[in-house]
């Protein structure tokens, strides 16, 4: 019994001598054995092929080590690129300790996706759109208004279909040969006044106008997709992304207390 606690305590001596040990110097700066081992065991965590070897990776540590001293010594700590990246990597450390693992542990539910999905269906419409050239002045913009009104009537009293119309009078070319179709579409993938018009709506409705950046829209609902003909695995990842901007929203409204912000955005040009 004596000789074998006798023979771990030489073990123990031996393994805190060997840490102990510098595996090299660079200038006046050490590297530890206990500091290479736990490097390397990071590398050949992360790795799946090509592992370096030992002496490979010293060498790599090496020249890591004589660069970070040769920046320093040429003062680019000051560098404003440099001092850029620095807070960028110290965002995204505060990020992945405060906000990372409530994240991580985000869990999206059936119930979530359906719920979800009611509010935020896929919605197919076609339109007539009229459209306010770039940098319009206010002229323009209501000459642009009163066309597609002039339109929107047209369209109520015509007896033509929709898609006739379409063809007479948009300014869309890429759907004009289509009816004004423009395909099943999210609250993410079109601009949010014309979803919440279209939304609105039952099949076959129409409604006008609509102003978004791009003209004055006069819009069919055409289709409003069932959750069961859904794709689900985009609708999973839509609802964690929700799920997540939650996250994100909750920790920086705690941050504004801390932090008073004020934002003037008359100054945007």
């Amino acid at each position: 019994m004596q000789r074998m606690i006798f023979s771990l305590l030489v073990c123990l001596a031996y393994s805190s001598v060997t840490y102990a040990q510098n595996v090299a110097t660079v200038g006046k700066v050490s590297i530890s054995a206990k500091e290479f081992e736990q490097k390397y065991k990071e590398v050949q965590q992360k790795s799946v092929v090509n592992v370096p070897s030992k002496q490979v990776f010293l060498e790599d540590l090496v020249r890591y080590e004589m660069g970070l001293q040769e920046a320093k010594a040429q003062n680019m700590e000051k560098d404003p690129q440099v001092q850029e990246r620095y807070d960028q990597l110290l965002y995204q450390a505060l990020i992945e300790k405060q906000i990372g693992k409530r994240v991580s542990q985000i869990k999206v539910s059936e119930d979530d996706m359906r719920n979800y999905y009611k509010s935020n269906p896929e919605l197919r419409t076609s339109h007539i759109l009229i459209e306010i050239p770039p940098k319009a002045s206010s002229d323009q913009r209501a000459q642009a208004k009163k066309r597609a009104m002039e339109i929107y009537e047209e369209v109520k009293k015509s007896k033509k279909s929709f898609e006739e119309l379409v063809a007479i009078y948009t300014d869309d070319a890429t759907t004009k040969r289509s009816g004004g179709d423009i395909g099943w579409q999210s609250r993410l993938t079109i601009t949010p006044e014309y979803y919440e018009a279209a939304y609105k709506l039952k099949v076959g409705q129409v409604y006008g106008l609509v102003e978004t950046l791009f003209g004055f829209h006069i819009l069919k609902l055409t289709g409003r997709n069932p959750y069961e003909k859904a794709n689900k695995r985009h609708l999973r990842q839509v609802v964690f992304d929700v799920k997540r901007k939650q996250i994100f929203d909750s920790y920086f409204a705690g941050l504004k207390k801390k932090y008073p912000v004020k934002m003037s955005l008359e100054n945007i040009k």
